[in-house]
C-alpha cells in the first residue's frame, strides 16, 4: 500500500487529504486504526479552541506591534524583536494548521484563514508552502520525492554528501556542528523562496485571481514591514532589528520542525511499504507537556498528525494513547523521546551523512 497524492487540479494538494491511503477494504492496518479515531471523535473540529487560539495570537502579535511603535528609537527595541519572533512562529503555527484544513469544515474558510496568517502577517507563501507539504506528507523521507530531504545546504544522505566538492563539501563536512547557527538564515530562506515561487509561478496551480491576491498579501507585508522598520528606527536599528528578528524567528522554525523526521528512517525507490508504517517509522515524536505542545505548535506529536493531518491540534495529544497503544499490538516501531535528545539525535545523523566528506578521519 503505498501513500497517494490527490491533486484535482484546480489548485495545491489539499494537505487534508493528500495523506489519504487508496481504499484496501477493513482488513489493513490503516483501516482499522482509522476507524478507532474516527469512533473516538478526535476528527471533529474544535471551533471554540481556534477562536480562542486565533484571537489570542492576534492580540498578541497587535500588542508586539504597539510596543515596537511607542518605543520608537531605542535599543531596547530587540527585546521587541525576539517577542516578534516568537508570535511569527506561533502565528505561522496557526497556518500550517489551517493548510491542514485542522480548523474549519469549510475549505475556502482555512485556505482564507491560511493565507491571512502566512502571507499577510508572516509574510510566508501560503501557496509555495502547501505545494511543498503536500508532498512531502505524502512521502516523508523518501529519498526522491520529499522535498524537505532535497540536497541544499545541507546533506541528508550520504549519496548527496559524495558528490559535493569545494565550499560546498566543506559545509557538509561540518554541517552538524553548523545546523543551528544556520537555522538563523532559515526565516530569510524562507520568504525568498515564496516569494520567488509566488511571482514567478513556480509550481503553482492555483487560479490567476487567487495568485495575485497572494502576492498582493506578500507585498502589503513586506512593505509594511519595511517601512515601519525605518519609519521608528534609526537605519542602524533597523537593520539590526531585521537581522535580530528574522534570525531568532527562524531559529524557532528550524527548531520546531528539525526533530520531526530527520535522522529517522528513510525509504527509496526499491522499497515497499504500507501506508501507516511510512509515516510512523519516519517520525519522531517529543516527549512533554501542554508548554511542549504550546512551544512546538502540536508538532511534538508528528506521528499522530502524519496519520491524521486534518485532525484539530488540541486532539494529537488523545489520539496518541490510541496510536501507540496499536503499534505495540502490531510490532511497530513508535520513536518517542525528549526535545534535547531529538536535536541530538538529528546532529548524530548530520555527522554521519558527512562521514564520506571526512576520510581522514572516519574511514
Amino acid at each position: 500500500m503505498t501513500a497517494k497524492t490527490i491533486d484535482r487540479g484546480d489548485g495545491p494538494a489539499d494537505p487534508a487529504r493528500m495523506t489519504k491511503p487508496p481504499s484496501t477494504g477493513r482488513g489493513s492496518d490503516f483501516a482499522a486504526l482509522s476507524r478507532e479515531v474516527k469512533q473516538s471523535g478526535l476528527l471533529r473540529r474544535r471551533p471554540v479552541y481556534y477562536s480562542v487560539k486565533v484571537g489570542a495570537n492576534l492580540l498578541l502579535l497587535a500588542a508586539g506591534w504597539t510596543a515596537f511603535a511607542l518605543l520608537g528609537q531605542s535599543w531596547w527595541q530587540l527585546i521587541t524583536a525576539a517577542f516578534l519572533a516568537v508570535m511569527f512562529t506561533q502565528t505561522a503555527f496557526i497556518g500550517h494548521d489551517a493548510g491542514h484544513h485542522q480548523i474549519a469544515t469549510s475549505k475556502r474558510v482555512n485556505n482564507l484563514l491560511g493565507r491571512v496568517h502566512a502571507d499577510l502577517l508572516v509574510g510566508l507563501s501560503y501557496g509555495w508552502w502547501i505545494n511543498k507539504h503536500s508532498r512531502h506528507h505524502a512521502h516523508p523521507n523518501h529519498v526522491d520525492r520529499d522535498p524537505d530531504i532535497a540536497d541544499g545546504a545541507i546533506a541528508f544522505t550520504e549519496d548527496q554528501a559524495r558528490v559535493r566538492r569545494g565550499a560546498y563539501a566543506w559545509l557538509g563536512r561540518h554541517q552538524a556542528w553548523l545546523f543551528f547557527p544556520m537555522l538563523l538564515l532559515e526565516g530569510l530562506a524562507l520568504h525568498v523562496a515564496g516569494v520567488r515561487a509566488t511571482f514567478d509561478g513556480t509550481g503553482r496551480r492555483t487560479g490567476r485571481a487567487t495568485r495575485l491576491a497572494e502576492a498582493g498579501m506578500l507585498t502589503t507585508h513586506i512593505v509594511g514591514y519595511l517601512v515601519a522598520l525605518f519609519w521608528f528606527l534609526t537605519p542602524l536599528q533597523a537593520v539590526v532589528f531585521l537581522l535580530v528578528h528574522q534570525g531568532l524567528f527562524g531559529l524557532y522554525m528550524g527548531c520546531s520542525f528539525a526533530p520531526n523526521h530527520k535522522g529517522m528512517a528513510l525509504f527509496g525507490k526499491s522499497d515497499k511499504v504500507d501506508f501507516l508504517r511510512r509515516q510512523v517509522l519516519t517520525s519522531r515524536n517529543i516527549r512533554g507537556h501542554r508548554l511542549t505542545d504550546l512551544a512546538l505548535g502540536g508538532l511534538n506529536y508528528q506521528i499522530e498528525h502524519h496519520l491524521f493531518p486534518s485532525m484539530p491540534r488540541p486532539s494529537l495529544r488523545h489520539a496518541q494513547e490510541l496510536v501507540r497503544a496499536f503499534c505495540a499490538r502490531h510490532g511497530i516501531a513508535y520513536h518517542e523521546t525528549g526535545l534535547l535528545d531529538s536535536y541530538a539525535q538529528v546532529l548524530r545523523h548530520l555527522h554521519a551523512v558527512g562521514g564520506p566528506l571526512r576520510p581522514e578521519l572516519e574511514y
